[in-house]
């Protein structure tokens, strides 16, 4: 790897000091100290030696390094990826670097990615939080780190927050399903305490029953560490109950996908022997012979809520909880409906 250059090789190069290089490439020599040809001279021979500022060690001396740690659940999950994509994006355009770790789920890691991003002097967290992980964000809460959870909460931490609303638009489709003539409506999700897991469910579970139409027996539960065999045996429970499964909710962006693979594998015929209704939107879904129905979450817009919350609690111009809750789309064909 090419050593970095430093300002002592510039000044060596030009034969000049190290800290008339500051000057210049810092642009502080308001007061002309520095003869325009000289600095010139400097310039030049900065970008001959492909001169990079160590932003690190400039933003520690005055106490800022102008750095944030983005932890994400899963980074080959579809959604995921967009999330942290927006959330660098932004954050960038608000002059911070984004450090970028993914858990795959497990708590152990996230806590290996809190103490790896602060040796790192990030200036804040945005989180996607694992299973469980209360103890730990208690501890950021007690240390006074800034930080910020997104898709994801704990509701009895006091914590700042960026979420949709996971029961109503759940609710919501649930009753498309039932609009749609369903009378079988079957549910697959994960085995998780996650809190927006469980509001998906409950929105789905509370729309079946108030129609009359609620069954536990068609409402499986899939494992993250087992997800591939567990889908396999969900879709071939429901798919071989006595009476006909004729609606089915998938609660994630990864089932939704896995659960459409498995009924075609299964040769079900998707809108023709039974509606679905998916979690996040998908490539996959446009190239299908016919309409997948999705839920759209505002990827983006929850990307940027959670970097302002962010940069607010890091320049203290906000020191109060909040929680944002930001509307998402139930995509059906043509119609677009917002909830």
């Amino acid at each position: 790897m090419q050593k970095r250059v430093s300002l002592k090789t510039i000044a060596h190069e030009v034969g000049v000091s190290s800290a008339t290089v500051s000057l210049v490439l810092n642009a502080k020599d308001k007061n002309g100290r520095v003869s325009k040809e000289m600095a010139k001279k400097i310039l030049d021979k900065a970008a001959e030696l492909n001169y990079v500022p160590n932003t690190l060690a400039k933003g520690l001396k005055v106490g800022r390094s102008r750095t944030i740690g983005l932890i994400i659940a899963d980074i080959s999950n579809l959604f995921f990826g967009a999330l942290a994509l927006h959330i660098q994006n932004y954050a960038e355009e608000k002059g911070y670097t984004v450090i970028i770790g993914n858990t795959n789920e497990q708590l152990s890691e996230m806590e290996k990615l809190i103490n790896f991003l602060y040796a790192r002097q990030v200036e804040g967290l945005i989180i996607t939080p694992t299973e469980k992980s209360q103890n730990q964000l208690k501890r950021l809460i007690n240390n006074k780190t800034p930080f910020v959870l997104v898709d994801r909460t704990f509701p009895e931490l006091p914590v700042n927050s960026v979420m949709i609303d996971n029961y109503e638009i759940s609710y919501q489709s649930t009753l498309q399903l039932i609009k749609k003539g369903c009378k079988r409506i079957g549910l697959v999700t994960y085995k998780q305490d996650h809190y927006h897991i469980s509001e998906r469910r409950r929105g789905c579970e509370d729309a079946l029953k108030h129609a009359g139409l609620y069954n536990p027996d068609i409402m499986e539960e899939v494992r993250y560490d087992f997800f591939k065999d567990d889908m396999k045996r969900a879709i071939c429970n429901l798919m071989s109950t006595k009476e006909k499964i004729d609606g089915l909710f998938f609660t994630t962006n990864s089932i939704s996908i896995n659960g459409v693979k498995e009924l075609i594998k299964n040769n079900i015929n998707i809108q023709t022997d039974i509606q679905i209704m998916c979690f996040d939107e998908n490539d996959a879904f446009y190239i299908l012979p016919y309409t997948v129905p999705f839920i759209r979450q505002p990827i983006k817009e929850m990307a940027q809520k959670a970097v302002e919350l962010l940069i607010d609690q890091i320049e203290m111009k906000n020191e109060g909880i909040r929680n944002l809750v930001i509307g998402a789309e139930l995509v059906s064909g043509e119609n677009v409906i917002y909830f």
